[in-house]
């Protein structure tokens, strides 16, 4: 037996949501946050909507997790890998 779309629709599971990243850029670094908006998730530098230069990722607690050059987008060299303390 078919349910009617509006039915079939409320049956389905609701889609998470995923929060978007607080973001911000100061002197021409563009900084993004972890979902608590208050620890650095990533900070680069982005020219004509890429990233270009040497990037840092961060874990929740603050500590460096990777860091790397982009050139025009394209990641480049080698990249490091931080343990966590």
């Amino acid at each position: 037996m078919k349910l009617p779309p509006e039915e079939e629709e409320s049956k389905k599971p609701a889609k998470k949501s995923v929060p978007v990243k607080k973001t911000e850029i100061i002197d021409g670094f563009t900084i993004k946050y972890h979902a608590n908006g208050k620890t650095r998730w990533s900070k680069g530098k982005i020219l004509d909507g890429k990233a270009q230069g040497y990037w840092e990722w961060y874990r929740p607690d603050g500590t460096l997790k990777r860091s790397g050059y982009f050139d025009n987008g394209a990641p480049v060299g080698a990249w490091t890998t931080y343990d966590s303390q």
